[in-house]
């Protein structure tokens, strides 16, 4: 085996936000964060672009919502409720770090 194959990848840990790090909850940032900040996204059209069930896009909402990442608004349309998401701006912030330090990761060079 290559020396270089056994050497840490830098000399800096990388570390990845485990509540972003998961891959749905990944989707759901991602969908989020491509969004202009102002802007939110109803949670059936999330529930409908991931195939998620309700259940299932609800927990990972709840987590993400628990870290600050998103705020869950619940309106009436007439009779009709509606449920929006947004990223806020730590949300935000979070997944740009993550994303830096998922390029960290991915552009590690060995030391000659």
């Amino acid at each position: 085996m290559d020396p270089l194959e056994r050497q840490p990848l830098t000399t800096e840990a990388i570390v990845f936000n485990e509540t972003i790090h998961q891959s749905t909850r990944l989707r759901i940032m991602t969908m989020l964060v491509g969004q202009p900040a102002s802007d939110r996204v109803a949670y059936g059209f999330i529930q409908e672009t991931l195939r998620l069930t309700g259940g299932n896009l609800t927990t990972h909402l709840r987590k993400l919502e628990e870290a600050g990442y998103l705020v869950i608004a619940k309106e009436f349309e007439g009779v009709k409720p509606r449920t929006w998401v947004r990223a806020t701006a730590k949300g935000r912030r979070a997944f740009a770090e993550y994303l830096a330090n998922l390029e960290r990761a991915l552009n590690w060079q060995p030391h000659a």
